[in-house]
């Protein structure tokens, strides 16, 4: 078995947290690790499960790669799609690349971003699936609900196949208004529509070839067009863009007359809003949760997410209010939906914030905007042990780089030195550089920047390890 981990969204109804060029998946929305590593490690710790592939947007294969790496895990494939087209696209090229090699192996199919906090009986549900898979059923996983929920599609079981607990799908259906959804509740057969599925490589692929010949047919252009790029594999961007946009439901499994579904009860939460990550975590007498350094007076179900500073709230009911270096924004849970109309409004009007936060995460390491103003920017720059930033240049900025801890190793222009904690440099507008960490800490420096433009796309890359020049 072979999981697949889907990790190409945007999560913009977690902003100011989610931005896309760090989404909610690789944020640590509910803990330590982030949603995407979660996700990881559940896979990995069941039966028979060989290493993943991962399909993921080109722009975040580094952090992909490196939270794979801080867990261990090795990757069978990071395939990186050029363009976002939903999930029969995606799912199809990694159905190609589990073939890959002759075989034909289960491939279990899971979003990057969702909780499940009771693993055993998600692995439970992996095993009836498996074998129900072995088949030659295309199996869903259909949460079993808890409450009326308008947010979800909903998925109705048929019969049940040999007293199993595995049912063959009666029908699909989209989200409901709150009556339905309380009459599907109370019947006890339909189930919340997870984004899980299981099936055979070639039983997909076989589907997809039927019902959406013509996906499947641009995904295996798209695939044979790939190339090697490091540790990743770049599908060809034309093909792949060429390729329509389809979810899997609609494109699969509300066509095939071999659609299954196993029930999951196991704790599982989409994290698809503010509201979800509330549910989610502990709260105190009155309904109260919150992550960082908050405080709660006479405030009832109400949820804070503080990074930098103390937050409080004083007489409130029923909101949420997330705090980031650059953007705080408040809300009422009955909104919180809504939230990607404020993203929405920021892209129309070019804000940075619907993209990027203070501090920006490179395959290097990181930097952290501290202070801008005409014609002049700093920046704390922290790089990784043995990373290197690209040989480049800039047109339009000077830059000049303090050490705070740590070694640099400093090239500017034919000349090579080591620059030691407190030590300084100087590079003129025009001139070729590079920063390497040759150390075993973190080097952390300040950069000030001068000059006509600041802008990130003045850099002009010469050489880099990273594969961007």
């Amino acid at each position: 078995m072979i999981p697949v981990v889907l990790s190409g969204g945007s999560g913009s109804r977690l902003w100011p947290l989610s931005r896309s060029t760090r989404p909610k998946q690789f944020l640590g929305v509910t803990e330590q690790q982030t949603l995407f590593q979660l996700t990881l490690e559940r896979v990995r710790q069941l039966d028979g499960a060989d290493a993943p592939i991962i399909v993921a947007n080109h722009e975040h294969r580094f952090l992909a790669a490196e939270q794979a790496r801080v867990l261990g895990i090795n990757p069978a494939a990071i395939m990186l799609e050029p363009v976002g087209r939903n999930t029969a696209p995606a799912i199809a090229v990694a159905a190609i690349q589990a073939r890959a090699d002759g075989n034909d192996p289960l491939i279990l199919v899971t979003p990057s971003d969702h909780i499940i906090n009771n693993t055993t009986a998600f692995a439970h549900a992996v095993t009836l699936a498996s074998e129900a898979a072995l088949e030659g059923l295309l199996v869903t996983f259909g949460i079993v609900p808890d409450r009326a929920e308008t947010g979800y599609g909903y998925v109705m079981a048929g019969e049940e196949l040999n007293s199993s607990g595995i049912h063959r799908v009666a029908r699909f259906v989209e989200k409901p208004d709150l009556e339905t959804a309380q009459a599907y509740v109370s019947s006890g057969q339909y189930r919340w529509n997870s984004g899980m599925f299981m099936f055979r490589a070639s039983a997909f692929l076989e589907e997809l070839g039927i019902h959406r010949p013509d996906i499947r047919e641009a995904a295996e252009k798209a695939w044979r067009g790939a190339n090697k790029d490091l540790e990743f594999i770049r599908l060809n961007t034309e093909s792949f863009a060429a390729c329509p946009a389809e979810s899997v439901d609609y494109a699969v499994m509300e066509k095939t007359a071999n659609a299954a579904m196993v029930s999951l009860d196991a704790g599982w939460n989409d994290v698809g809003a503010w509201p979800a990550v509330w549910e989610s975590q502990p709260k105190d007498d009155v309904g109260n949760a919150g992550r960082g350094d908050v405080m709660f007076e006479a405030s009832q179900r109400c949820y804070v997410h503080a990074d930098h500073r103390l937050v409080a709230l004083l007489g409130t009911e029923d909101l949420f209010v997330v705090e980031t270096s650059d953007a705080v924004l408040v809300g009422h849970k009955d909104h919180a939906q809504d939230v990607k109309k404020i993203v929405e409004r920021l892209q129309r009007s070019n804000r940075k914030e619907t993209d990027f936060h203070r501090e920006v995460f490179r395959p290097w390491g990181s930097f952290d905007s501290i202070d801008q103003g005409e014609k002049y920017q700093v920046k704390r720059i922290t790089v990784a042990p043995g990373a290197k930033l690209s040989l480049q240049y800039h047109h339009h900025r000077a830059e000049h780089w303090i050490v705070v801890s740590g070694t640099g190793k400093v090239r500017i222009g034919d000349q090579t030195q080591l620059l030691a904690e407190n030590q300084s440099v100087y590079i003129p507008i025009g001139e070729t550089h590079s920063l390497e960490n040759p150390g075993a800490i973190p080097l952390e420096l300040i950069e000030v920047q001068s000059g006509s433009y600041l802008g990130e796309d003045d850099i002009v890359r010469l050489e880099d390890i990273y594969g961007r020049a």
